[in-house]
């Protein structure tokens, strides 16, 4: 396993990061401590999660996965030997209803009854990682393209919200503090904020990036190098496309896809037409589709830690098999070919 650093915090977190969101959902208990175990016995020391985690999110399957990861931390007494990264939800009043109330704003009295319940949760008196799940003001997330300006009196404002945390870190129960879902205009307006007021740096950016969406070069990734917020990169398999299960319209009995067809992000025609090559590409060098899309993610010097998810114990056998895999000049080039025909078809 490869260790890169967060930031400048001093730790050093595995390159691949277990993503947890099905645990409490498509993953019992039994199956997310088994996960759990494989993924630390590989050298996985970095474990991502949130406080409206299982997904889909459903009032009653909110916070189960903070759960199942504290009993699993207090069964196993290895707290001392994993990174915890977890997130605050951001606004949600017509989705996220059951969220302190629907009112989950980016603000104090918000923050600090999240962290407070996702300790409690997680059975921790600290959390390593603490990320703002979405921004607090309207802007383009989610896939959303074309940023079109709305009236965000409402929002709070990014300074609240960063002294809320920098709060938090004094007080010990939260060590750093990173973003997600975010814009370049977002993360840098935090760093500035951060260094005029003596505040906490965001020290990582949890975006999407894959094959089909590598959006994130454009502007995050500049900003990553010079400013040392090294990417957390969700989704790099575009909800398990890349892996070509669902090629020819199939629809694998118990896949994330085939239980919840909405999650159409990465299923549009040029997705599946650039998935399909990206796929023979694989093929054809006797490769795995989901190691070479996991490890063309892997490659990328902008990013910290690789979070990846699975809902079988196989599935994650083969995702932890990434991290020994150095794609050659000639794959890279070939994948920089689909790319140039098929650019980010699911942004």
């Amino acid at each position: 396993m490869q260790y890169r650093p967060l930031c400048d915090t001093g730790i050093d977190v595995s390159v691949l990061c277990l993503g947890t969101m099905t645990f409490g959902e498509q993953n019992t208990e039994q199956e997310a401590f088994e996960q759990l175990d494989m993924a630390l016995d590989s050298g996985v020391n970095f474990i991502d999660t949130a406080e409206m985690y299982s997904v889909p999110p459903r009032e009653e399957t909110m916070g189960s996965t903070e759960r199942i990861i504290g009993r699993w931390l207090h069964t196993r007494g290895c707290r001392d030997r994993v990174v915890i990264a977890t997130k605050v939800a951001g606004p949600g009043r017509d989705w996220l209803p059951y969220v302190r109330g629907g009112g989950n704003r980016l603000d104090r009295g918000n923050i600090q009854a999240a962290v407070e319940g996702s300790l409690r949760r997680l059975q921790t008196d600290f959390i390593d990682l603490y990320q703002l799940h979405w921004p607090d003001r309207p802007t383009n997330f989610f896939g959303q393209l074309g940023y079109v300006h709305e009236d965000d009196v409402q929002a709070t404002p990014l300074l609240e919200s960063l002294q809320v945390l920098g709060d938090l870190v004094k007080a010990g129960k939260v060590r750093h503090v990173g973003v997600s879902n975010e814009t370049p205009w977002g993360l840098m307006r935090y760093l500035a904020l951060a260094e005029l007021h003596d505040l906490p740096r965001m020290v990582s950016v949890q975006n999407p990036y894959n094959l089909l969406n590598r959006t994130y070069e454009v502007g995050m990734a500049e900003i990553s190098h010079r400013e040392r917020a090294g990417l957390l990169a969700y989704s790099p398999l575009g909800f398990g496309v890349l892996s070509g299960k669902y090629l020819g319209n199939s629809h694998p009995p118990g896949a994330r896809l085939t239980l919840f067809p909405s999650y159409e992000r990465y299923s549009g025609p040029a997705a599946v037409t650039a998935t399909a090559d990206y796929v023979s590409l694989a093929r054809d060098h006797g490769l795995d589709p989901a190691q070479m899309a996991l490890a063309y993610v892997n490659s990328r010097p902008f990013l910290t830690s690789n979070i990846i998810g699975a809902t079988t114990i196989g599935q994650l056998r083969d995702n932890l098999g990434s991290a020994d895999l150095e794609l050659g000049a000639d794959i890279l080039e070939a994948i920089e070919e689909i790319h140039r025909r098929h650019p980010n078809p699911s942004p």
